[in-house]
């Protein structure tokens, strides 16, 4: 295996606006890297090209020193030595679920016993192995997904890639696959590329999390960096449930934001910049006797505790946690422990 590298990577449909433009990338090798974003961002043209069915416009990726695709080459995919997972697993529905594993290594010219262990190993790597002999057709749609894992693990490829794999489960079995792929990386040791616009998806499954937004690339890094240190509003607004609030910038070149800190700006004391964008979670707005004043305009329980929509005498919304129940038009007092300037 190699590090997969992404170099100034654009592409261009010719629509007037590029798809993908100048990303720049670096996937360490055997890391799990996933690309999110809103429809339309283009993860999706990103992980065309890193599987080779499409040729990037500008740029090159490159796997090691090997180089894949430029404006002028491309390698094909077969060549690459890589595998995909779709969100529709694609399995054949004739097939055993041993043959459909084992079909990239029939169309390799690989028989035999050497045929027999590898497909062996890779059902045992998803736990399938009691379930060789069944058709697709028999079994849940989790099982289908792990038999797609399966079929691309089979051929020990140096990079698996992902598009949206886990878009047609409900949210318990979601839940269920986000345990095996955490499972399926460590066992097999691949590098993966994994596309979703689901970012719990992402900071659950993921050691490194890269935001993509109108083709570009925003903000690359781990999950507990990039939901506490976000770069711009629309890494902050995507990744987390929070508020994004306006107040005059604070003394000094600080962007970790504490009560001490704050409480003087929403005074409008405190602040010599022009106007900030602050990061406010849910989870730093403690709910209390003392504090900002705000009315709750929404409440969504769910379950193990409410989620509220308050907004503040400037105006301004914020969003906390409480255990208690809180009613529409109540007015509550709230300390914001921590925020994050953008």
């Amino acid at each position: 295996m190699a590090k997969l590298i992404l170099n100034r990577v654009a592409k261009d449909f010719g629509t007037g606006r590029a798809a993908v433009s100048n990303l720049s990338l670096d996937v360490r090798e055997g890391g799990f890297l996933a690309l999110l974003g809103p429809s339309g961002c283009g993860k999706t043209t990103v992980l065309r090209m890193i599987a080779g069915f499409e040729t990037p416009t500008d740029g090159s990726l490159h796997l090691g020193e090997r180089l894949l695709a430029d404006a002028s080459q491309s390698l094909p995919p077969e060549k690459r030595n890589m595998a995909m997972v779709f969100q529709s697993y694609a399995l054949w529905p004739h097939m055993s679920v041993a043959d459909n594993v084992g079909y990239p290594l029939k169309v390799r010219g690989i028989s035999g016993e050497a045929y027999r262990r590898k497909v062996g190993e890779a059902l045992s790597t998803v736990r399938l192995e009691a379930y060789a002999e069944r058709r697709p057709a028999d079994l849940s749609g989790g099982q289908r997904q792990r038999v797609a894992l399966a079929r691309c693990l089979v051929t020990s490829p140096d990079v698996v890639l992902l598009d949206e794999p886990l878009a047609n489960l409900d949210r318990h079995l979601k839940q269920e696959m986000e345990e095996t792929f955490r499972e399926f990386h460590q066992r097999s040791g691949a590098t993966m590329v994994y596309v979703t616009h689901d970012q719990s998806e992402a900071m659950a499954l993921a050691t490194d999390v890269a935001v993509m937004s109108e083709g570009q690339l925003l903000q690359v890094a781990p999950p507990a960096e990039i939901y506490a240190r976000p770069e711009g509003r629309i890494v902050g607004g995507l990744i987390g449930r929070g508020a994004i609030v306006s107040l005059k910038s604070p003394i000094g070149d600080i962007r970790q934001l504490g009560w001490e800190v704050l409480a003087p700006l929403f005074a409008g004391e405190g602040g010599d910049g022009p106007m900030a964008d602050i990061l406010v979670r849910q989870e730093d707005v403690i709910l209390g006797s003392e504090g900002l004043v705000a009315n709750v305009e929404s409440v969504l329980y769910e379950g193990e505790r409410y989620a509220a929509r308050l907004r503040l005498d400037d105006g301004q919304i914020v969003r906390a946690f409480s255990r208690l129940p809180l009613s529409v038009g109540e007015r509550v007092h709230v300390v914001i422990r921590n925020g994050w300037r953008l």
